[in-house]
């Protein structure tokens, strides 16, 4: 905290900043499940994004990272936000006051904001809701907002929709702003219903394994899997009354399925019901201590994202593959694919070694070092006193 005031102080001059901190987020399990309407689980982690930020006299957006320090400090008017490619990462934030603002918030001065990350980049384990989430935040205090987190998140999803053009679900946003430590979230991405799950890993750790492949097909292949699961939903709908595709159960799809209209439909419905039926299950198992369960649910989502969804590649494959020789409870591929990570669970006594054979054996097949982390599963966004230093 000392040392992101002090290069507050520099960046912006003398006065102190208030300190807001919003974590990343990992899905346990439940992929590609949100946009179809049904249950994820996520969890929110100890690592995050910090954001220090003091109200202004006038209209100005002062927005600097200590991770990208040499772009400088980016500026915008709070009377004309636009998306511009130059701004670059601060695109998030910009994105996220100017929502606010076209929701009717009413914010008169400007702000002075530090950020400061650890989460990894490209990691896939949710930098820009974090910024969002903790932009947001920062807005909720220092003009006394009186958004609650739910809000909060739907908001970072709208800007994250509307002004940056990501057409993505809210279960990043979600897990970002209402995490809680040491609990996953049940959340149905259709009616924002939620419950927390007690994340008893007694002597196992979650491991982040971090494939070092840019996810360059992700965004292409994620629009591509949404119109096709649109698609399916529009044939399906032909005969059934239905608004997402999680509303079908396993024997419907058997039932159902030679009514969607091609093969390749076919499968992805095919990922997204039983997927959905992992989601659950995997909240009952972890209720009840069944780690081993847990994890056979964890291997099976990575088969069906490989075979049925077809989201994996090579690198994830090949990581999800060698952690399972090297003795992973449950190991799978999370976020949107194509690179990016997977999440293990591992044995607490067992992380040195499983690290070593997984980072040589990878390493091996693809000729590319991963990057592993040892994750806590922690609170979602707060305000961080000076006091608690």
């Amino acid at each position: 905290m000392e040392a992101l005031q002090q290069a507050f102080a520099q960046v912006f001059g003398n006065g102190e900043g208030e300190l807001f901190f919003a974590p990343g987020r990992v899905n346990l399990i439940g992929e590609h499940i949100d946009y179809n309407g049904g249950y994820v689980f996520p969890c929110a982690l100890d690592v995050g994004t910090y954001a220090m930020a003091r109200r202004r006299e006038d209209g100005l957006l002062r927005l600097y990272s200590m991770n990208f320090k040499e772009q400088g400090v980016i500026q915008a008017d709070l009377a004309d936000l636009q998306y511009k490619e130059e701004q670059d990462w601060a695109n998030y934030p910009i994105g996220m006051i100017s929502t606010l603002l076209k929701s009717g918030y009413c914010m008169t001065n400007g702000v002075d904001i530090l950020f400061y990350g650890d989460i990894p980049n490209g990691a896939g384990l949710s930098s820009s809701a974090s910024i969002e989430v903790v932009t947001g935040a920062a807005m909720n205090a220092l003009f006394n907002l009186s958004i609650d987190g739910k809000e909060l998140a739907i908001l970072a999803q709208r800007a994250e929709n509307e002004f940056v053009g990501v057409n993505c679900g809210i279960m990043d946003q979600f897990a970002v702003a209402m995490g809680r430590k040491e609990h996953a979230i049940l959340l149905d991405c259709d009616s924002l219903d939620y419950s927390y799950s007690p994340l008893q890993l007694a002597d196992h750790s979650l491991i982040i394994a971090n494939t070092n492949k840019r996810r360059g097909l992700a965004d292409s292949k994620y629009n591509e899997r949404r119109k096709e699961c649109e698609r399916a939903l529009t044939d399906l709908q032909q005969n059934h009354t239905l608004h997402n595709l999680c509303e079908i159960s396993p024997s419907d799809f058997e039932q159902w399925k030679d009514e969607i209209g091609n093969d390749v439909d076919r499968k992805r419905v095919r990922h997204v019901v039983y997927e959905h039926e992992r989601t659950k299950e995997a909240a009952r198992v972890l209720a009840s201590g069944d780690l081993t369960a847990f994890g056979n649910l964890m291997n099976d989502s990575h088969r069906s994202l490989r075979e049925d969804y077809e989201v994996t590649g090579h690198e994830l494959d090949a990581l999800v593959s060698a952690a399972q020789r090297a003795g992973a409870v449950g190991a799978r591929m999370t976020g949107a694919g194509f690179g990016g990570c997977t999440v293990n669970l591992v044995r607490t006594n067992d992380i040195q070694s499983f690290m070593e054979v997984v980072g040589r054996e990878y390493e091996e097949e693809t000729g590319i070092r991963p990057d592993f982390y040892v994750v806590e599963i922690g609170d979602g966004v707060k305000s961080l006193a000076f006091h608690e230093a």
